[in-house]
């Protein structure tokens, strides 16, 4: 606070500044259209010369002080007229001041004036910056007793903080961001307006300050840089009551706040005000010139801007002289310096246009470039206007809704039947929570709230009003419900047809602040039951005498946040205090309820839920509140309003203990401890999942943030003995609890919860961390349907339509939150026989996808087999227990990730050892497919590697390799067109194996084995030296295959040519054998030609069978057996010929000279060829004779 000066002597006789600096000065100052009139001052009202102090004049300034230097100036009394002075100053406008006292002494004039500039520098940073706050402390608004309109009254007056104390709490629970203009560089704090504002006072760049009356008027310097000069900036500032109520500066900033030049002059007013001169305001000094002095004065200052007010100064030199003008009928005349009339809004300055124009350009970006983050930042900013109890803050809001309402998105989206992004849906979320703290603000005027509930109404009737909840919006119960002043509405009448975003704020007009029990609990910690009760007050309190508050629970905490939002965080706290006592007592009841009907319910194994709404992802985050107002009361490292840092650099908070303020000694509960409970109570409730993608999604959302936050408590034995109570109540609760031993198919789950609970719980009680979070294990939606029961419900609950939950959108987020608590465990009893045991059956009854199974087999497996080769056996038996699980899950189903889990479990049993192989191998067809079963699982096992890996000898090795070779029979006998080529290679080593594999290929060729396995089989068998066997499978592949005439590029050609080239290599008999099935099956001419071709190259019988002679002759074509083969290429040629002439395009006639030319040399290999050519080719010359240019080629080419 600044030092309460000295009584100020007469202006009239202190030193003047110099005549141009005034001048130019004064020049700044903005003459407003709307500036009140300031009457002419009677004789009777002149001010008294020779008062006290007056002789010396004013040159000290401001606050002109008489201390010696070194003397401690907070000791010195604050005098009675400082007093009066400061009181009416922020409370008084001027105009009524002059009105209500006929004269009034200059020195009074003098302080009213001095004490209605700002003091509190939060204010000015508020007003230039968005600003990072994560948390805030406890000061606030002084808790208050006499009622007022609605609520718990105002600070007195003259309460304010005083400059430079400690801020009171700001923004909490929203997201922070960067400022959107001036000054907010790269998001460092450095570069925000108030901390540049900050660096420019102390480098001395604030000059030539003046304040005439409620004017204050300097220049600012910005110093030079490398890349631009230094500049100087007029700056001037209008206030009144304590308020900024204009500001203008020669940079020309274009933003919602202040830039850092008017920041600069502020802070210095404030902080060194015994170094601004004050003069009472112009119309004040004008009344004590005379006639001469008054034209010397006009005279002088149109010489000095005579370019710039000439033409102003004629016109109205015109208009006095005149003496029906309109100027004369009014008394007085307009002085800019002479404050506000009491007509005027008494507010802080806020640039609304610049407001418009920075919510639709941040809307237009639709999310992007940090926009959201941006908005975010201007919902805090109202926020912390609203604990400032600035007015501004519903205003802000107001503005900041009528863009929202004009995005043109909104339209679109209507049209099309899509709905919004996320991220808007969350700003509109926001939007609607901030209305309902406006409706609900304890000090507002009931005009006030009236004129809010009209433009609610307003935005709520249009179509494009944003829906609560999406599609889903009406099946959410009134905000009013269980209401104790309201108890006629019946929870059956509260659904509404549409809930817009604005109808929780709306239905907030049917509460009030007059209860007078809400009035005691919020104004006084020594609230206690009296000592005689009525009837109708036992209810009110708890068996401690603590006071109750009996209303439903997401209404009774946005009071709490109301309160807590306009700056009453005591009166918060203490509601808050009374909502938990609430709770407990509920807690209890219900636990009382469930002991007796434990025994009926355990046996149906189902329950019902009778809560209407969760508090966990609720539009009003009641849970958040709580937890959020509490925790504040508790933060040690709140640096205030200059802590304005990055969010990279922002610190964890920092927490104690701070006792519950209450007459309790016997309790020795802390606020902190208050915060966990009542978080844990929230988050362990049994609610049903709500409907709506967006729904579910802020039900996930919204137990992430309560979480983290959660995290940020440091447990000592106090929080650790409140967490272990809590856990037991909520393993214990029964229908009502989320953990309770029985819950509803349609419950959310608690996995994630339950993840903290296991790893804050398992230093200081393992128990029951276990117990608990196998407990949450369950996801009863995926598992089977309970009992006829199981839908039964209360007549007020959410209808449940059985088998609802594929409209579980965020059903694949559960899963794998199911998945990470296992995980978790898992890790955490490595080692622990017993427990790993009960764990793996509880993943084995609860986990219902094959795919997580398999990420917690690997994530067992990764954890059992560290780098450093100290192998948890134990462990990896679990991971290979899942493994086998998946298996077994996925045999009968498709998954892409089939073959990676086979070979994932082939290496978990290598790792584990030649048992869990052998065993694999015994009972493959329980695990694996046939082709799965030889050619990954067996051939992995007997591999050179596996041997090496698990050291075997020779016995394990025989072992290993008698248990592959039965599986490959195994599997060859159910699957041979896949399994058989994989049995022959698994079975080479042994003859007798190797004998019955091969039977079964025989035996399966017959049936449904195609040609391509059969060729690929008869290549193994020559490849192993068994060339009669491979002949026998080529003739029956043979068998199986049909080319037809224009299939040259069939993949079996290769397949018949070598098998063409076998029988060719075995002996003329083999080859006779084989060529009619060749001509039955090929029909294409090339390929036939091409056998042809190669029979007659070499002479048959050149494979070196033992007892057979090669005769080393060429075979004739026209003879037996490539007689018939001839002749069937000769007919495929012809056939093919006519076939490709049935539809011939001009482009392919020099292909089709080609085929024939082909052709001609197969007619000629036969002695009478020549002929059966020429007789071919007159045949197409007659029958294609009208394919004219075609058959002059042929003639060109043939003849």
């Amino acid at each position: 606070m600044p030092v309460p000066p000295l009584p100020p002597r007469s202006v009239s006789q202190s030193p003047a500044m110099a005549e141009g600096e005034q001048e130019e000065l004064a020049s700044l100052l903005p003459v407003s259209p709307a500036k009140r009139l300031c009457s002419w001052p009677s004789p009777q009202a002149q001010h008294p010369r020779g008062l006290p102090g007056a002789a010396s004049g004013g040159a000290r300034g401001v606050g002109g002080s008489s201390l010696a230097p070194g003397a401690r100036p907070h000791l010195q009394p604050e005098s009675l007229l400082d007093c009066a002075a400061k009181t009416v100053a922020e409370k008084w406008a001027y105009e009524r001041v002059e009105e209500r006292f006929e004269r009034i002494p200059e020195p009074v004039q003098r302080r009213i004036v001095y004490w209605s500039f700002p003091r509190n520098e939060r204010e000015i940073c508020m007003y230039s910056s968005f600003q990072y706050r994560s948390g805030s402390g406890t000061a606030g608004g002084a808790a208050g007793t006499s009622p007022v309109e609605e609520g718990p009254p105002p600070p007195p007056p003259g309460a304010a903080a005083p400059a430079g104390s400690a801020p009171g709490a700001a923004t909490a629970g929203v997201a922070p961001g960067l400022g959107a203009g001036a000054g907010a560089a790269g998001g460092s704090s450095e570069g925000l307006p108030f901390r540049r504002g900050i660096r420019l006072l102390d480098s001395g760049s604030v000059e030539n300050v003046l304040q005439v009356g409620f004017h204050l008027s300097g220049t600012v310097t910005e110093l030079a840089t490398a890349s631009e000069p230094a500049m100087t900036y007029k700056v001037a500032i209008s206030f009144d009551r304590c308020k900024i109520t204009s500001v203008t500066c020669g940079c020309g900033n274009k933003d919602i706040f202040y830039c850092a030049h008017v920041v600069a002059l502020s802070l210095y007013r404030i902080r060194k005000p015994d170094q601004v001169k004050l003069r009472l305001p112009i119309s004040e000094t004008l009344f004590q010139m005379n006639r001469d002095q008054l034209q010397k004065f006009i005279q002088y200052l149109i010489t000095a801007h005579h370019t710039e007010v000439l033409p102003t100064a004629q016109k109205l030199a015109d208009e006095i002289l005149s003496s029906n003008s309109e100027i004369n009928q009014v008394h007085g005349a307009p002085d800019p310096t002479a404050g506000a009339s009491i007509d005027d809004e008494n507010c802080w300055h806020l640039d609304e246009e610049q407001v418009k124009e920075q919510v639709k350009l941040f809307l237009s970006h639709g999310g992007y470039y940090g926009s959201g983050k941006q908005l975010n930042s201007m919902f805090a900013k109202v926020r912390e206007m609203l604990r400032m109890r600035d007015s501004n803050g519903a205003r802000m809001l107001t503005l900041i809704t009528e863009q929202f309402m004009a995005d043109p998105r909104l339209t679109l989206w209507r049209q099309q039947g899509t709905s919004m992004t996320d991220k808007c849906r969350q700003l509109w979320d926001e939007l609607g929570a901030l209305w309902v703290c406006i409706i609900l603000n304890p000090h507002c005027k009931l005009e006030e709230k009236s004129c809010w509930l009209q433009q609610l109404h307003s935005w709520n009737d249009l179509d494009i009003c944003p829906l609560e909840d999406g599609n889903y919006g009406h099946e959410l119960p009134n905000i009013t419900n269980a209401l104790p002043q309201n108890v006629s509405h019946r929870p059956d009448s509260l659904s509404r047809p549409r809930r817009t975003v604005f109808t929780r704020a709306i239905e907030g007009r049917e509460l009030h602040w007059q209860d007078s029990h809400l009035q005691r609990i919020i104004s006084s910690d020594m609230y206690i039951a009296p000592a005689y009760q009525q009837e109708s007050e036992r209810l009110l309190f708890n068996s401690q005498g603590q006071p109750l508050w009996l209303e439903h629970v997401p209404t009774a905490c946005a009071r709490v946040d109301a309160l807590r939002s306009h700056g009453y965080p005591k009166e918060a706290l203490r509601l808050t205090v009374a909502i938990i006592n609430t709770l407990r007592l509920q807690q209890q009841r219900q636990l009382e309820i469930y002991k007796h009907q434990k025994k009926e319910l355990l046996q149906r194994g189902t329950t019902t839920i009778t809560n209407l709404e969760g508090w966990v992802g609720h539009p009003l985050d009641p849970i958040g509140c709580l937890f959020l107002t509490l925790t504040e009361a508790c933060r040690l490292n709140d640096d205030g309003y200059l802590e304005v840092s990055d969010v990279s650099e922002s610190r964890p908070p920092v927490y104690q203990h701070v006792p519950v303020a209450a007459s309790y000694p016997n309790l020795s509960e802390s606020y902190l401890s208050l915060a966990l409970e009542v978080a844990l109570m929230g988050m362990g409730q049994q609610r049903v999942m709500p409907e709506g993608l967006y729904a579910q999604d802020k039900v996930c959302r919204n137990e992430e943030q309560l979480l983290s936050r959660l995290q940020e408590l440091q447990l000592d034995d106090e929080l650790v003995q409140t967490l272990q109570k809590q856990c037991i109540l909520l393993l214990e609760g029964g229908p009502f609890s989320g953990l309770g031993e029985v819950i509803h198919r349609e419950s959310v789950p608690m996995h994630t919860f339950a993840k903290y609970l296991f790893s804050a719980l398992l230093p200081h009680d393992p128990d029951l961390s276990y117990k608990l979070a196998l407990r949450a294990m369950r996801l009863p939606v995926l598992e089977n349907s309970a009992s006829t029961g199981d839908s039964s419900h209360p007549h007020h609950m959410v209808s449940v339509v059985p088998s609802r939950y594929p409209r579980w959108f965020t059903l694949g987020h559960l899963e794998s939150q199911q998945c990470e608590l296992a995980s978790t465990m898992l890790t955490a009893a490595k080692g622990d026989t017993l427990r790993l045991r009960t764990i793996l059956e509880a993943i084995q009854k609860h986990i219902h996808s094959s795919s997580l199974i398999f990420k917690l087999a690997q994530d067992a497996f990764k954890i059992a087999t560290p780098t450093d080769n100290n192998t948890d056996s134990t462990l990896l038996n679990v991971a290979l227990e899942l493994g086998l699980q998946v298996m077994r899950m996925t045999l009968s189903t498709l998954n892409w990730r089939r073959r990676e889990m086979v070979r994932w479990l082939v290496t978990c049993a290598t790792e584990v050892g030649v048992r869990a192989l052998v065993s694999i191998l015994q009972s493959w067809y329980t695990l694996f497919t046939p082709t799965e079963a030889t050619s990954i699982v067996a051939a992995t096992a007997v591999s050179h590697t596996t041997i090496l890996r698990l050291s075997l000898d020779y016995p394990q090795r025989e072992e290993l390799a008698s248990c592959a070779r039965t599986l490959a029979l195994q599997c060859a006998m159910k699957d041979p067109q896949s399994c058989a080529l994989s049995a022959l290679t698994l079975c080479e080593k042994d003859h007798i194996a190797f004998e019955a594999a091969y039977q079964i290929a025989i035996d399966a060729a017959a049936g449904g084995m195609t040609h391509s396995q059969l060729f690929t089989i008869a290549r193994y068998m020559e490849l192993r030296g068994y060339p009669l066997r491979a002949f026998k499978l080529a003739s029956l592949a043979m068998s199986h295959l049909n080319l037809a005439y224009n299939q040259d590029t069939h993949p079996a050609i290769n397949d018949v040519l070598w098998a063409c080239a076998l029988s060719h290599s075995l002996g003329k008999n083999e080859l006779a054998a084989l060529i009619p099935l060749v001509v039955k099956s090929v029909h294409c001419a090339t390929v036939l030609s091409d056998i042809l071709r190669r029979c007659t190259v070499t002479a048959p019988g050149l494979a070196g069978i033992p007892g057979r002679r090669s005769s080393g002759k060429l075979m004739s074509t026209d003879k037996a057996p490539l007689r018939q083969l001839l002749d069937a290429t000769i007919n495929a040629y012809i056939n093919t010929t006519h076939s490709r002439l049935t539809h011939i395009s001009p482009r392919h006639y020099g292909e089709f000279i080609e085929f024939l030319s082909k052709a001609r040399e197969t007619f000629l290999l036969p002695q009478d060829g020549h002929l059966q050519f020429a007789q071919f080719i007159d045949n197409l010359k007659q029958i294609y004779k009208g394919k004219k240019k075609l058959m002059l080629l042929v003639r060109e080419r043939f003849g």
